[in-house]
């Protein structure tokens, strides 16, 4: 008799986990949202500079075309470029991260000046 309880248990066990909701498959680790990538290619290329050289950063749209001096990004799908056009006049641009297309170029700083490095400025973490 406990022989057939057993086996109604094993039974009911087995029905019971068939039922239940698959495990769901562990994910692979999330790649680096483009923003980090970006500010991560300028900071390197600023970094390998010799003490003479500076780095340009230029955002060009239709016409326009802008040198950039700092990069911001509120969030990592969002950046603020901040700069100045042809006519040195402050500007700024807003744009989503995977539209950016920036050219980037290393030159001799003035004389007698101090090499520009562009400003990186990441969204801050939230605790």
């Amino acid at each position: 008799m406990a022989l057939v309880d057993l086996t109604k248990q094993l039974a009911k066990e087995a029905l019971l986990s068939a039922a239940k909701d698959p495990a769901p498959a562990p994910q692979a680790p999330a790649a680096d949202p483009l923003g980090n990538v970006i500010l991560g290619q300028i900071h390197a290329m600023q970094k390998a500079l010799k003490e003479d050289e500076e780095l340009t950063v230029w955002y060009g749209s239709g016409a326009d075309r802008i040198r950039v001096f700092e990069i911001y990004l509120p969030t990592w799908k969002l950046a603020v470029l901040t700069g100045q056009d042809s006519e040195r006049a402050l500007c700024r641009v807003i744009s989503p991260v995977d539209a950016l297309q920036l050219v980037t170029r290393v030159v001799k700083a003035p004389a007698g000046s101090k090499p520009g490095r562009i400003g990186l400025v990441a969204p801050k973490t939230r605790d």
